[in-house]
């Protein structure tokens, strides 16, 4: 009993030894996805713990302290009606985390079942569904999502599913190739000869293999949100004042104190930044990970 204690045991020890050569293995071999990694779990954990880790409300005006330079008080200056900078832009992260994560979210999800649906059926269902996602992708994602917002104001909800609908025509397109090659594959037919169901082959032998290719996808699209999200707050179609939106920030500050109070548009323009250059290394490395074409 206890030899066969001690062999789970150097087993274990084994598989964690394993486990942490292949973590080292892939930073080693992807040391940008992994510094994109960890840019975007700083922004995730600044999300998360904003509470703990500012000390002034963000939504907090103090006109003696307006547009005040980044110093011992205001780690990132004060804005034109005295909001800390610092704070508004660690509670922002939050804003730009709902959002871009809530529209990839709901636009994958909803690209992946009109795509499954229009690959495997096929036939005149295909042809129309594939029409209307060529007028929807006929439009820059961000003129799309303008005419959306506007058309259904500014508010958090709405700024979500206006960034969202836009992201439907390339997960639907991406889902619908890959249901197009594999549904001429051997396991296809012999289901389909044991009786299984169209839609159970759909779900549980289709969609499992395209999860590689949409993960990659999502990641991509993930930075495109973000900076969907400020462009929409930056010209008053996202969300709402007195969220301290990244974007909005921006719009309320480049213009008129750019050369006076810089600290406005320097700050909250890096978040932007590095949150978009995060997602998009680690969609690089993803890419070069999952995708076994791209492997050296």
């Amino acid at each position: 009993m206890a030899a066969t204690y001690d062999a789970e045991l150097r087993r274990a020890g084994a598989d964690a030894t394993s486990r942490a050569a292949r973590f080292r293995l892939l930073l080693r071999r992807y040391p940008l996805g992994a510094a994109g990694a960890f840019i975007l779990a700083v922004f995730v954990l600044a999300a998360v713990f904003a509470d703990a880790i500012t000390w002034l409300d963000p939504l907090r005006t103090n006109a003696p302290e307006k547009l005040m330079a980044p110093g011992a008080s205001h780690w990132f200056g004060s804005d034109v009606m005295g909001r800390d900078i610092y704070s508004r832009i660690v509670h922002g992260a939050r804003i730009s985390l709902a959002v871009s994560l809530g529209a990839t979210i709901i636009g994958s999800l909803l690209g992946v079942a009109i795509g499954l649906a229009s690959g495997y059926l096929g036939g005149n269902f295909d042809l129309f569904v594939q029409r209307i996602m060529d007028i929807l992708q006929a439009l820059p994602l961000l003129v799309l999502a303008l005419v959306t917002s506007a058309a259904l104001g500014p508010s958090l909800p709405n700024t979500i599913f206006a960034i969202a609908i836009p992201m439907i025509p390339a997960s639907a397109r991406v889902i619908r190739a890959n249901t197009l090659s594999l549904r001429e594959a051997a396991y296809i037919e012999a289901a389909q000869i044991q009786g299984m169901s169209e839609w159970r082959i759909a779900l549980r032998h289709i969609l499992p293999n395209t999860v590689a290719p949409l993960i990659v996808l999502a990641t991509a699209q993930l930075g495109s949100a973000i900076l969907t999200e400020a462009s929409l707050s930056f010209l008053g179609l996202g969300v709402p004042e007195p969220a301290p939106s990244w974007g909005r920030m921006l719009s309320e500050s480049a213009a008129e104190y750019m050369r006076t109070a810089p600290w406005l548009v320097i700050f909250p323009g890096a978040a932007i930044s590095l949150m978009v250059f995060g997602t998009n290394l680690l969609g690089d490395a993803l890419r070069d990970i999952l995708d076994p074409r791209q492997r050296g």
